[in-house]
């Protein structure tokens, strides 16, 4: 006998609103229109943060998917400039006989590709009102201390070795 006979009316009604539920989250896309949609009162410092990194203040906000997004594209080269720099530079350029001027060289442009994108990563989290976008602009500036701090290592070694 098939299983689908014993199942009685309660369970079969149960059963197809499970199978016909769309796979989008549709309230969730209503609420981050809505979001988008709301005009913020914004801080003074807000307002500051966002004539430094040169957004509009009258632009549409950006959505948090974007932000999010931005933020996970800058902590990863962020991380494939630390490895690059700090682990395959010193053992993999000796191994095929480059050294001197071509590691500072390489890690200087990683570090501007770095800066670029927390650059990028902060303007959208502002350019959205991110509820985090300060917490982000405090682990940026960290960040880009230390890019300019590693790039003055460099420049100076990229001079000795020139």
């Amino acid at each position: 006998m098939d299983d689908a006979a014993t199942l009685d009316a309660s369970e079969l009604t149960g059963l197809t609103e499970v199978a016909g539920r769309c796979p989008i989250d549709h309230a969730a896309i209503a609420a981050e229109r809505e979001r988008v949609r709301q005009e913020t009162p914004r801080s003074k410092p807000d307002m500051a943060m966002r004539r430094l990194l040169r957004i509009d203040p009258n632009a549409p906000k950006v959505s948090l998917m974007q932000a999010n997004r931005a933020f996970e594209r800058s902590v990863t080269i962020s991380a494939l400039r630390c490895i690059t720099t700090y682990l395959l530079l010193p053992f993999v350029l000796p191994l095929i006989g480059l050294s001197g001027a071509v590691g500072p060289l390489v890690s200087i442009l990683l570090s501007i590709v770095s800066v670029t994108f927390i650059t990028i990563s902060a303007r959208r989290f502002f350019g959205s009102d991110h509820p985090w976008r300060w917490v982000h602009a405090t682990i940026g500036a960290v960040i880009l201390t230390v890019l300019a701090v590693s790039a003055v290592f460099d420049l100076v070694n990229f001079a000795h070795a020139v």
